[in-house]
């Protein structure tokens, strides 16, 4: 079993990225974060960059050369960050840390109660669309820049990464954070972002009433299981704007707000982007 990324590991991690990057900023990369599976390093690209890529994936950066990226739940342990400038290429070799994860058993069907499997399947399929298709419209929101805040008062009862087991049966990952708020707390926006998906009317199968909210550079948070949303599509959010109240819609034992976060379809841990 690998170790669990602790407080004095990150810090251990974004101590060596400092230190490796405390030469002049104009020809190197300047890196700070949290280099875990799960975890993000915020930066800016050497002067005069003129593409970025992480491995294969092209990355944005800003016009002052600020740029985000981030590491799936199951990324390997070694990555590199490129910069191509009119001298060259310049490369910058990130280290990954390793996590350990929950097995969580759950006592709930892996199907939503009294919705034959076809049903189901056809319902969903629509659903994964709408998902993928909001998480794919990037704006030019600047949340990314951002330490989040909780977007609800609660305890955290549900770990991102967690394997589920339905009754017996496997099931995806936990892909989110799990705040016990009671029904009618209020969803708060955990950064500046623009609504990309609202869905009001007849919640979704497993999600509910979800929003998706587009915090810029290909980042995005997801809030499941509302009781209802005071926001609409193509809404601009500040951080801590009120986005609607929890609830227990779609598949949910009780009342609670399911908070998770990607970067261009990596899946990532929301308590490792809060202040």
């Amino acid at each position: 079993m690998t170790p669990p990324v602790t407080r004095r590991s990150l810090l251990a991690a974004a101590a060596t990225l400092a230190a490796g990057s405390a030469f002049a900023a104009d020809d190197r990369f300047s890196l700070i974060g949290q280099p875990a599976q799960g975890g993000w390093l915020r930066g800016r690209v050497p002067t005069g960059t003129t593409a970025l890529r992480l491995d294969d994936l092209a990355v944005r950066f800003a016009p002052d050369g600020a740029f985000l990226i981030a590491f799936d739940r199951d990324a390997p342990a070694s990555a590199t960050l490129v910069a191509e400038t009119p001298g060259g290429s310049v490369r910058q070799a990130l280290l990954i840390a390793p996590r350990a994860w929950r097995i969580e058993h759950v006592d709930t069907p892996m199907h939503p109660p009294g919705m034959p499997d076809a049903e189901f399947a056809r319902r969903r399929a629509g659903e994964l669309a709408q998902i993928k298709a909001a998480r794919a419209h990037e704006t030019d929101s600047q949340g990314w820049r951002q330490p989040m805040i909780h977007p609800a008062a609660g305890p955290i009862s549900g770990r991102f990464g967690a394997q589920r087991v339905f009754r017996g049966v496997p099931a995806a990952y936990h892909s989110g954070m799990d705040i016990a708020a009671p029904a009618g707390a209020a969803i708060l926006s955990p950064a500046d972002g623009v609504v990309v998906l609202a869905v009001t009317g007849d919640p979704f199968t497993l999600e509910g009433h979800l929003v998706i909210i587009d915090h810029g550079m290909g980042l995005n948070s997801a809030m499941l299981h509302a009781r209802a949303l005071c926001v609409t599509e193509g809404a601009a959010l500040h951080q801590g704007q009120t986005i609607g109240q929890v609830g227990m819609t779609g598949r949910a034992t009780g009342p609670h707000l399911h908070w998770s976060l990607t970067w261009h379809g990596r899946r990532l841990d929301p308590l490792l982007f809060l202040a």
